[in-house]
């Protein structure tokens, strides 16, 4: 295990698979994500006086914490929602040779 305090774990949600797969498709071949894990989560949520209780999609992107805004740009600029869930967690630690391929697989903004 070794320290990847240059590596993060981004958020996004969107409302259907569809959308999700053609944005992570996008944010890989810009090299600004290494991967992108795509899982079904039912979603409770304030939105302008109302409760809704939706199913969406949660990307998990495995990137460089120096790509947080060049994501957090793109997410605004293409996806559905009017305010698009993007939070950012750093990593505590990781597989020496999985931080090595994150780092590879995406650009270096430094």
């Amino acid at each position: 295990m070794t320290r990847a305090e240059d590596l993060c774990e981004v958020i996004v949600t969107a409302p259907d698979e569809a959308w999700s797969v053609e944005f992570t498709r996008f944010l890989l071949e810009q090299r600004l994500a290494a991967a992108g894990h795509h899982q079904s989560v039912r979603s409770l949520y304030t939105w302008r006086g109302s409760v809704y209780d939706r199913t969406e999609t949660r990307i998990s992107l495995h990137t460089r914490e120096t790509l947080v805004p060049a994501i957090i740009e793109e997410t605004n600029r293409q996806h559905p929602y009017e305010v698009p869930c993007v939070v950012a967690f750093p990593f505590i630690a990781a597989n020496p040779a999985y931080a090595d391929w994150i780092r590879e697989s995406t650009r270096d903004q430094g």
